[in-house]
């Protein structure tokens, strides 16, 4: 930061100027070729639409570092930032995303970095949202002199270099700690190779599985703003098997209180029936009286360690079992009957209580998000997000 302070007090004390985007890159959306997906032939080279690689296909129109920036479709961030995407090599480009390259007076590389804290939401238009040539060549971007824009790539790069090492860690440990978990719970490390040490039963016969049915489905009307009425837990709050609280739903007491059978306590589990068949996390930590929708399956009086249940579940040969029962349709289902009757390796509470302990340490690396690797990335974006703020923050020359 201070290198950055005294490049500015050289090269601009005045201020910066700030440029339209068509003055600082040139813009090559007239060479862009979209071919249709039933007609594109696979190959080794990337394909791009408005959020990034569709595709890979057999030849390419560009060869180069570019910036791809999404023109209609995927275009606008939660932050109302635009959808940006870095590329380098021989790529090809549909005519979805806006595509970039350097000029002489503007670092390519400083642009995607300012274009990062620009909001577009009043230049995109319509549905599907579009950003249209003629909005995007009207950005602004402050452009101070190369060796300033220079020094925050650098700097800005570092940040981002170190995000992606640890992202490329957490999916490495994600991966170990999967490998370990069906290997421990193949039980082939148990004496015997394990079929004499585990007693095998049916999900019915260690868990009451309850679901809502029929008439005791709800609607928008019995629906409620929070703090008028029960939590009622859907797919979208499960989230690395566990179960994230915010932006929940939530229905009346009556409609809570009409359905006993499918209250949710903590030590439940729930799993989805339909849609992201599968997806399950164990209840922790509940907040207030719940409900589910009917879209989950609620496990409860577990006659094991529960979280061994749901270590189980969530490892590759449960997965395999529960995708076998699968019905047909638009939206897959899987029916109640049939999954009360997949079978669960039952070994001794003992056995039980180790396989958790080894597995909880695992698990603790790679989704905690508190303590874990997780924590850690989400910090250094943050951080990467202060600094770049304040590095692309300037007095614009009078």
């Amino acid at each position: 930061m201070n290198t950055i302070k005294q490049l500015i007090e050289k090269y601009c004390p005045e201020g910066v100027e700030y440029k339209k985007l068509e003055e600082v890159c040139e813009i090559l959306d007239s060479q862009r070729k979209p071919v249709a997906k039933g007609k594109r032939e696979k190959g080794k080279y990337p394909y791009y639409g408005a959020n990034g690689i569709q595709d890979y296909v057999n030849n390419y129109i560009f060869d180069g570092t570019y910036l791809l920036i999404g023109e209609d479709g995927s275009v606008i961030n939660a932050d109302k930032t635009p959808v940006l995407n870095w590329a380098s090599g021989k790529i090809w480009v549909n005519n979805h995303a806006h595509i970039l390259a350097e000029k002489d007076n503007a670092v390519l590389r400083f642009i995607y970095y300012a274009l990062q804290c620009i909001n577009v939401s009043d230049i995109v238009r319509g549905t599907p949202p579009k950003l249209n040539q003629a909005n995007l060549r009207s950005i602004e971007i402050p452009v101070p002199p190369i060796p300033v824009q220079r020094e925050i790539v650098r700097i800005l790069d570092n940040f981002t270099s170190l995000v992606a090492e640890l992202e490329a860690e957490l999916e490495a440990r994600r991966k170990q700690y999967e490998y370990y978990r069906d290997q421990l719970l193949s039980f082939k490390h148990l004496t015997g190779g394990g079929s004499n040490d585990v007693e095998w039963k049916t999900l019915g016969e260690i868990a009451e599985i309850r679901g809502r049915i029929g008439f005791r489905g709800y609607t928008r009307s019995d629906q409620v703003e929070k703090g008028q009425g029960a939590l009622a837990l859907t797919a979208s709050n499960i989230i690395n098997q566990n179960i994230d609280y915010n932006n929940s739903t939530y229905v009346t007491w009556e409609k809570y209180e009409e359905s006993p059978e499918i209250m949710v306590h903590d030590g439940d589990i729930i799993v989805c029936q339909r849609g992201s068949i599968g997806k399950l996390a164990l209840v922790n930590q509940l907040p207030q009286k719940a409900t589910i929708n009917p879209q989950l399956l609620l496990l409860k009086s577990i006659k094991c360690n529960n979280k061994y249940l749901r270590y189980y579940m969530t490892g590759q040969q449960f997965q395999k079992d529960l995708n076998k029962i699968k019905g047909i349709g638009t939206v897959q289902m899987i029916s109640q009957s049939k999954f009360n009757g997949l079978c669960i390796p039952i070994p001794s509470m003992d056995i039980q209580h180790r396989i958790v302990s080894i597995l909880d340490r695992f698990e603790s690396l790679v989704n905690d998000i508190t303590t874990g690797l997780p924590a850690e990335i989400a910090a250094r974006h943050q951080q990467y997000e202060y600094y770049r703020d304040q590095l692309l923050t300037f007095k614009r020359k009078s």
